[in-house]
């Protein structure tokens, strides 16, 4: 049977004589998803902008999840989140802030009991003040940079400083762009989110230490090339790899997105928008970053070439 293959083993695509082109329009998109932050903000879910969790257990199994968001989310109580954890009867509630304070808050649960009626047992009910949100935002920022700073510390030993560096802000402007992305969405952002930011994190460092790990290779074995055309060679060396890997991620996520339901809605669709942002900026901002960090001085530039496949020159 002939396998079909969705990119060329031997490609040659001249992805650096492009960089003066996607270079700026990275530039600009992270520019843009930093004022979007700053003026329209992310919609914070109940984790990062306080509410109340209310625990329930139906008396049938499995409860009928999509029965108690109708009826809660006429109650107009703002954002109303229901999941099933646990056992198949076992339900989560969480519901936003209500203007009016504490007796406001109060008065939301004794809503969301009248209308679930005497069907469900009441197991717990947990208020998230605007403190212990502060608290949660904060803690997750810090989570992301220690993450990043990890990462440097390891790359820095790992290879040279300039990868270190460049997989660092790749890195950086994966997370931007997907909050920009989730700014513009208004996809509920919560501790879910989070997650998700970490994983494409993880995800996105891997694209690009595979393709760094091949530039270091080949700046071994060919001494004379040109910067610009090694990165080339490099990524079309690598491009089989990170098109398939990000393809059958994509279409993984998709599927929980699709039908995942709403519970984990934001995680899927942060997933989804970090594997296509942490593709394209492997591909083309990664590589570019290490010419503009002077990995090689002079680019090799004016000196004899040696193409890919030849015999690795002298040290």
């Amino acid at each position: 049977m002939r396998l079909i293959k969705l990119i060329p083993e031997d490609t040659k695509i001249p992805f650096m004589g492009a960089r003066l082109i996607t270079f700026p329009i990275s530039m600009v998109l992270v520019t843009l998803s930093l004022l979007l932050m700053f003026f329209h903000g992310l919609n914070y879910g109940i984790d990062f902008a306080g509410g109340t969790v209310v625990e329930v257990r139906s008396h049938v199994s499995p409860a009928p999840l999509a029965k108690i968001r109708s009826e809660l989310g006429e109650l107009g109580l703002g954002e109303v989140q229901v999941q099933g954890f646990g056992q198949p009867e076992d339900v989560l509630i969480r519901f936003g802030q209500q203007e009016g304070g504490e007796l406001a808050q109060q008065a939301g649960v004794a809503k969301v009991k009248a209308a679930l009626g005497e069907d469900y047992d009441y197991r717990r009910v947990e208020v998230v003040g605007p403190r212990v949100s502060a608290d949660l935002r904060r803690d997750g920022a810090i989570a992301v940079v220690v993450a990043l700073a990890l990462v440097l510390v390891y790359l820095w030993f790992r290879f040279e400083w300039q990868f270190a560096v460049g997989a660092v802000l790749t890195t950086i402007h994966d997370i931007v762009l997907t909050l920009g992305l989730l700014s513009v969405t208004q996809i509920s952002f919560d501790l879910t989110a989070i997650a998700a930011i970490l994983t494409i994190v993880g995800y996105s460092l891997n694209d690009t230490v595979v393709i760094y790990d091949r530039i270091r290779e080949n700046l071994r074995k060919y001494k004379k090339m040109g910067l610009a055309e090694l990165i080339d060679a490099s990524i079309n060396q690598t491009l089989t790899r990170t098109i398939r890997t990000s393809t059958t991620t994509f279409l993984a996520m998709l599927a929980m997105f699709v039908f995942g339901g709403e519970a984990l809605r934001g995680f899927n669709f942060t997933m989804l928008a970090g594997i296509v942002i942490g593709t394209y900026s492997s591909i083309v901002v990664s590589a570019p970053l290490l010419i503009f960090l002077d990995l090689r001085p002079g680019g090799g530039k004016g000196e004899e070439k040696s193409e890919p496949g030849s015999a690795p020159a002298k040290a």
